[in-house]
């Protein structure tokens, strides 16, 4: 039987997970099936058993992983002594970059959370709710400091992450510019758009 091929300091647990976003993105988590992934990593759908529990198991995994990785930054810009418009900017060039670098994980984040069984489908809903609230507050912040427009922040924010999600089709275009160049061309158009 063929074992799940790792690099070194990757386990397998890790590979099945990578597997798993690019697959849930590919068919959405309802169609994927087990056969499926057994198939994108190379073992027989029993061999999976020995790594997880269940296909539930996995997508729980990857929404909070991604949700603790946003949280975790956005911790570290509110505690920065930057100006809001600065620490508006970090956000938004951290949520590209994880777009860009980490796109199946992010898309499965954003778009499949909602099949997550209850309590973390709750719990995942409240921890969205206030990330979005913290996301918010900085836009506000900027405001009140006279550097961005009397805008309502909670709007700014919606608008901000759908332009930033879609970045999907960035990855599906055969002639596109180097991430470095959609970072920096997103960040104009959102940050100059906001600032007074």
């Amino acid at each position: 039987m063929a074992r799940i091929q790792t690099e070194k300091d990757v386990s397998r647990k890790e590979v099945i997970l990578k597997a798993s976003a690019k697959l849930f993105r590919e068919k959405g988590y309802k169609a994927a099936s087990m056969r499926d992934l057994a198939v994108k990593v190379g073992v027989e759908a029993a061999s999976l058993y020995n790594h997880i529990r269940s296909k539930a198991e996995l997508l729980h995994d990857i929404c909070f992983n991604v949700a603790n990785i946003f949280f975790d930054h956005i911790s570290t810009v509110e505690a920065s002594n930057e100006p809001a418009i600065q620490k508006l900017e970090a956000l938004i060039r951290f949520h590209i970059k994880q777009m860009i670098e980490n796109f199946e994980e992010v898309y499965v984040n954003d778009r499949e959370w909602r099949y997550l069984s209850e309590p973390y489908f709750s719990n995942y809903q409240n921890q969205r709710r206030s990330y979005r609230k913290r996301f918010a507050s900085i836009i506000q912040q900027g405001i009140e400091q006279g550097q961005i427009n009397k805008i309502d922040a909670s709007t700014a924010v919606l608008i901000i992450l759908h332009a930033i999600g879609g970045i999907e089709s960035w990855h599906r275009s055969t002639h596109k510019i180097s991430g470095e160049e959609l970072e920096e061309n997103m960040v104009t158009i959102l940050i100059d758009g906001l600032k007074k």
